[in-house]
């Protein structure tokens, strides 16, 4: 075949650059997994000195004291008529002393606005605020004289970052806790998570939380009674996603302090660092990551002593994908904005002026978010091409296939030891077992359909196309 003989003369024209460019994928995934090793036993550590710190007594203690301080729970919501108001319902029998809800509608289309008038008795009201942060235009502002700590905003469309920093003005208390609109606190949650803040309130900037997979949950007067399994195949890949990147990932980098992310499905700031650096960029998708990286560059511009926690007891539930469109339009736009935020703030990376974040955190950036994705579906595709006519050998192609999915495995499972040996969130013996298969069998298609999604990302990064897509509800459900 024509065909074949020209790829093999190619081959061998550029012998040498196929070679050179096979060992730098395999480097790269070795300085990844290397990576992945370190997380492991700093993960482990931080666990440990996390459990010391929230016993149940020390949390019940904070219940009845008058420390802790007010917060204002923001939860931004554009088209959240199903689930809206038990989210609501849920955070208010939340385990804390004196705290605000503070409910965006983002220009909803259907009945979001209608039905939280009607369920919680609202009430147009006047409620002067200093505008702090951009937003668009602020339309009404509802309380409830059922409901004193509820405060409904109507704004006009503007996305997420523009209705949380609509909140941000509305609140006044000095600590923002933002909440996703499909998302479930236990009960407990904020108390453990404002912990960090209590113990250094001068320089905590920002703490945030575990956040679990809510599909196939028992629910019960907008509480989880007891944690379940989804029955459905893409809800358990995310669920070992969600482990691996929370309880690994995340703690391990907050323990040395270089976290640069926090979900903003639940997470905690310091008000008034939050306006110092301009709120949530309605510029980029991946406002939560930015936010975090700003607080990191602002403190070091201004040598600041601050500090960025995760703290990883404390659980959100929340829903997730559970079609393959909805999850390749969430993942892109992942990736999307993580590029965003890297390239947004790049003069860190490198610069000795911003210390472990420049010199150690961007850096890991760089190989994970910028390069990985991009290496490891090229080398699936070429490197069987490159072996099949004679361009490597077979120890390379056993190296390459043991790098990225033995040692895939081997990460996946240990997150999963590492989750039930700390925080035994799932009791069955049967879901652990199903977690330990899905462990093994996301390796073989999934996470390399995931990395089609990234290469989707880093296209619409390239074009600045910004698509959010709308995640479709099944609601919360009853049992």
């Amino acid at each position: 075949m024509e065909w074949l003989e020209y790829v093999q003369y190619w081959m061998d024209f550029f012998y040498k650059e196929i070679i050179y460019f096979s060992y730098g994928i395999l480097v790269l995934g070795i300085i990844q997994n290397v990576t992945y090793l370190i997380q492991l036993p700093l993960a482990a550590m931080a666990l440990f000195r996390a459990r010391l710190r929230t016993q149940d007594d020390h949390t019940w203690w904070l219940v009845t004291s008058n420390i802790t301080l007010p917060i204002s729970i923001i939860i931004p919501a554009y088209n959240e008529e199903l689930i809206l108001s038990k989210v609501i319902v849920s955070t208010m029998a939340t385990q804390y002393p004196s705290f605000d809800i503070i409910v965006v509608n983002d220009g909803s289309t259907d009945n979001t606005l209608k039905l939280l008038i009607k369920r919680f008795k609202l009430k147009k009201t006047e409620r002067w605020y200093e505008e702090s942060l951009p937003h668009k235009v602020i339309k009404g502002i509802y309380t409830s004289p059922s409901y004193a700590n509820l405060i409904v905003v109507d704004k006009e469309n503007g996305g997420r970052s523009d209705a949380l920093n609509a909140g941000i003005d509305i609140s006044r208390h000095p600590i923002l806790c933002t909440l996703d609109a499909d998302s479930l606190l236990d009960s407990s949650a904020l108390l453990k998570t404002i912990q960090p803040f209590l113990e250094k309130p001068d320089t905590m900037m920002a703490t945030g939380g575990t956040v679990r997979i809510l599909n196939g949950c028992e629910i019960k007067n907008s509480i989880i009674k007891k944690v379940r399994l989804s029955k459905k195949i893409l809800p358990l890949f995310q669920v070992v996603e969600y482990i691996r990147a929370f309880l690994m990932g995340r703690l391990a980098w907050s323990y040395v302090g270089i976290l640069t992310i926090i979900s903003g499905a639940f997470a905690i700031f310091k008000r008034d660092m939050v306006i110092k650096v301009g709120g949530f960029d309605k510029k980029t998708i991946g406002e939560d990551s930015d936010l975090v990286v700003k607080i990191h560059e602002y403190c070091r511009f201004h040598k600041i002593d601050y500090e960025v926690r995760f703290v990883p007891e404390p659980v959100c539930w929340t829903e997730v994908p559970e079609t393959i469109a909805v999850l390749g339009n969430q993942r892109i736009r992942w990736q999307q904005g993580g590029l965003e935020v890297f390239f947004n703030h790049i003069k860190m990376l490198m610069n000795p002026r911003y210390g472990r974040i420049g010199l150690l955190a961007y850096p890991l950036m760089f190989i994970f978010d910028v390069l990985g994705p991009l290496a490891e579906l090229i080398g699936y595709i070429f490197i069987p091409i490159f072996y099949a006519f004679g361009g490597l050998d077979i120890d390379f192609m056993i190296a390459f296939f043991c790098l990225f999915f033995v040692f895939g495995i081997f990460i996946s499972t240990m997150s999963l030891v590492l989750e039930e040996l700390s925080l035994k969130r799932f009791i069955d013996i049967k879901d652990l077992l199903l977690l330990g298969f899905i462990a093994i069998i996301e390796n073989f298609g999934y996470r390399q359909i995931n990395n089609i999604w990234r290469l989707v990302g880093w296209w619409r990064f390239i074009r600045k196309k910004q698509v959010w897509g709308e995640m479709k509800r099944t609601g919360v459900q009853e049992q």
